[in-house]
């Protein structure tokens, strides 16, 4: 890696799936995996294209039972273009000789170049360059220029191009069991001399595809469709050392896209409108330039280099095009089929980031949690609730789209999925929904809809939490936490945990924050939202009282995980690294041998320890105050040295998220974790997962660990507030934030010394506080700080 390019050399047949899943170009609209054009799907290569929430759902035959689960479309492949001497068998890397294989990502323009020199025998060669891009300017647009030079030979060259309709879901290997024929009605046609159209649709969503290719070329162009494919051929004459090229224009539209009547229609038009290549790359590259200028983030170094990598990923998938459309935030980008591209609470993690850049990204993906509050209320009800209970995992419309069963590789058994009682994902959202309006200034967006999902999402934990007059404390029984390992008691006949201690201190919080922001609405808005939801004073106190009675658990001096989980065995961490190594997955090695993970201290991921990532530690000790419980700093250090020691790091975000806190807490070690939070994808850290889809939470995570967990960034209270942590692997960095209106506020950290610029304009001053001093910035002002030791 370079500061703005990644790059592979070689072919390596082993490490295609990884390579496709790093090279995925994509808009916020669409995206492609970076497979090579010639190579169709098989055990090694799988060029996907997935376009933002288009979900389909099919029924399977699992196990004995009947599952249904929804997916993340594969849509037909406009990637394909392959090549051939007269009478010879295509050309492909795994079937000819390879004498030179290069990738180059190019970060700055969003551009993957590729080179591949063929060797033909007797001295001859035919080098393959490819620029290939998903436009960043037109959301709808991608492209594919191809040059084919001859070396020491003349002839012709056969050249294939295609829009393949015949393809499924069956990028993840675990879930081939399962029905990924998610395509039907596939139809093609030629719009123009050198255009053709493929059209199809999702079998129950009914969502119709659309897609248009344009090919160029400096020969005729012969057109054959042969469902599910349409396909256009050329012959080049190849002269040596002089290059013949190819382009590949296309467009994609689905039925869910505005402003169009037919997504067929809309395709071919706009593929006829679209410029030659060369154009189509000026406008993609300036649309990038942009792009990174809102988002600037400068870190030297190698870890500068992986940060900007896995900005470019967050930003082809959560682009300004987002702000457009109805989705959320997928769990592995558009980049795989993993979770089935299923949304989770991951927007916890990219949320922040996208606060303080794209705000408008950020409120179309709370406004998606919006559109299905309503679904979420009725699941509350239909578990015997008030209030709204969101989904663990979501996709079209809302529902619990969580799998009943999941399979275990090492057994080969399916098992029962329990993770659906992840109920703190309510909490996540709503801490997102304040995160947001701190962050913007949202008025309009706080006493409206933000008032309207936090209302619902407190009313529902109030409603979960009963008393127990042994403790005098509200309880909240039958829940998972964030560690996933654990759902349920050794040898017990139900799923679920009491007092999971992460979910009752959020829904605490949760409480606190509506309470605030009800409070602060103005009273005609109050009194409307009162008489729709039927709030009055009497609920209004007793979610005050859940919120100064929650019962946290601990034991040993340190906070409990959940109710019990000291009365549980201590696992021989050394006996099981000494036998499998990685033991990331311990659940999957327990159940193998008969055992389960739910008898023992052992976590997969941050539980406990993720209120040190979400609350700064000012605030959690606040939060613990008003439930009425002292934590010291030394009391939270325990609990950070007890879990530390029964984590076996079995998610991307748990590296990411003791990272975050020990570089408050102990900046010694803090630098092992946030290593392993910058390696996870490129580095591929959990043995083949990077090949299915990139972990976006992880990635943006990483940005956000040095724009707020290195700087100490807090939006509250109408200010900036800045509490930089010295940590010495990074102690020089810079990035820009849109604050409030005002954009490009620029932060550089340097030798102890903390600049801030506020660019010139109309705006109101900003207010920046740090511990011990207030300063207030003027629009045109900069601000230089001495930080102390």
């Amino acid at each position: 890696m370079t500061g703005w390019t990644w790059e592979y050399e070689g072919y390596e047949p082993a490490d295609e799936r990884l390579r496709e899943s790093l090279c995925t170009l994509g808009n916020g609209y669409f995206a492609t995996r970076g497979a090579l054009p010639e190579c169709s799907a098989d055990d090694v290569h799988y060029p996907g294209t997935y376009v933002a929430g288009c979900y389909n759902r099919l029924t399977s035959d699992v196990a004995g039972r009947r599952v249904e689960n929804e997916d993340l479309v594969n849509v037909p492949n406009w990637l394909p273009l392959r090549f051939r001497l007269r009478g010879r068998p295509w050309l492909t890397p795994d079937t000819a000789t390879v004498l030179e294989h290069r990738l180059v990502l190019h970060l700055s323009s969003g551009v993957l170049e590729r080179l591949t020199s063929y060797g033909l025998g007797n001295g001859r060669a035919l080098t393959v360059r490819q620029e290939r891009l998903v436009h960043m300017a037109d959301p709808h647009l991608a492209a594919l220029r191809t040059e084919f030079t001859a070396d020491g030979f003349s002839g012709e060259l056969h050249v294939e191009a295609a829009l393949d309709g015949g393809v499924t879901n069956a990028g993840v290997e675990r879930y081939r069991d399962l029905d990924g024929h998610h395509l039907t009605h596939e139809h093609a046609g030629t719009a123009e001399h050198d255009t053709v159209w493929l059209r199809c649709r999702t079998r129950t969503s009914d969502i119709r595809i659309g897609m248009a290719s344009r090919l160029t070329a400096d020969a005729p162009v012969t057109i054959r469709h042969a469902r599910p494919r349409t396909t256009q051929r050329t012959r080049l004459q190849l002269v040596p050392g002089r290059p013949a090229t190819v382009d590949k224009t296309v467009a994609v539209y689905t039925s869910r896209d505005p402003a169009i009547s037919d997504p067929l229609y809309a395709a071919v038009a706009r593929v006829g409108r679209a410029p030659a290549f060369d154009e189509l790359l000026r406008s993609h590259r300036t649309a990038w330039a942009q792009l990174w200028r809102r988002a600037d983030l400068d870190v030297p170094g190698e870890a500068g280099s992986i940060l900007r990598l896995h900005l470019f990923h967050v930003l082809q998938t959560l682009s300004p095009h987002t702000a457009d459309l109805d989705v959320g935030v997928p769990a592995r980008g558009l980049h795989g089929e993993a979770y089935r591209g299923h949304v989770f609470w991951d927007e916890l993690f990219v949320l922040p980031f996208l606060n303080l850049h794209f705000p408008e990204v950020s409120r179309a993906l709370l406004r998606y949690r919006h559109r299905r509050l309503e679904q979420a209320c009725t699941a509350a009800l239909n578990a015997g609730r008030r209030g709204a209970m969101y989904p663990w995992q979501s996709g079209s419309d809302g529902r619990e789209e969580t799998q009943q069963l999941h399979l275990n590789p090492r057994s080969g058994r399916w098992l029962p999925d329990h993770s659906h009682l992840q109920h703190h994902v309510g909490s996540a959202i709503a801490y997102n929904v304040w995160q947001y309006c701190e962050a913007s200034g949202d008025t309009e967006f706080r006493h409206t809809k933000a008032a309207e999902m936090l209302l619902q999402i407190a009313r529902f934990w109030a409603d979960a939490a009963r008393y127990d007059k042994v403790l005098g404390r509200y309880r909240i029984r039958g829940v998972v936490g964030p560690d996933e390992y654990h759902d349920a008691y050794p040898d017990a006949q139900q799923p679920g945990l009491n007092d999971n201690a992460y979910t009752n201190v959020t829904a605490s919080w949760v409480l606190t924050r509506t309470l605030e922001l009800l409070h602060g609405l103005p009273e005609p808005r109050r009194r409307e939202l009162a008489e729709r939801t039927g709030l009055d004073d009497e609920e209004l106190d007793l979610w005050d009282e859940i919120s100064r009675t929650l019962h946290v658990p601990f034991h040993e001096g340190v906070i409990s995980q959940f109710d019990g989980y000291g009365d549980l065995a201590e696992l021989d961490w050394h006996r099981y690294r000494q036998e499998y190594g990685d033991i990331r997955r311990l659940d999957r090695i327990l159940e193998a041998e008969d055992d389960t993970v739910n008898r023992y201290q052992a976590s997969k991921q941050a539980d406990v320890l993720m209120l040190g990532y979400l609350f700064a530690p000012e605030e959690l000790q606040g939060l613990f105050a008003r439930l009425g419980l002292w934590l010291d700093e030394e009391t939270w250090q325990r609990t950070v040295d007890y879990y530390l020691h029964r984590t076996s790091h079995g998610s991307t975000l748990s590296g990411l998220v003791h990272g975050w806190i020990l570089t408050r807490a102990r900046r010694a070690e803090a630098w092992q974790f946030v290593q392993e939070a910058l390696r996870g994808d490129i580095a591929d850290v959990q043995g083949g997962t990077t090949g299915e889809g990139i972990h976006l939470g992880a990635m943006a995570g990483t940005l956000d660990l040095v724009q707020r967990g290195l700087t100490g960034l807090e939006t509250r209270e109408g200010a900036l507030w800045l509490d930089p942590v010295p940590l010495p692997e990074l102690s020089s960095y810079g990035l820009s934030l849109r604050y409030q209106g005002n954009w490009g506020v620029r932060l550089r950290l340097r030798h102890g010394r903390l600049e801030i610029t506020v660019p010139s304009s109309d705006e109101t001053p900003i207010d920046v506080r740090l511990p011990g001093r207030a300063v207030r910035l003027e629009p045109g002002e900069t601000g230089r700080l001495l930080l102390p030791e």
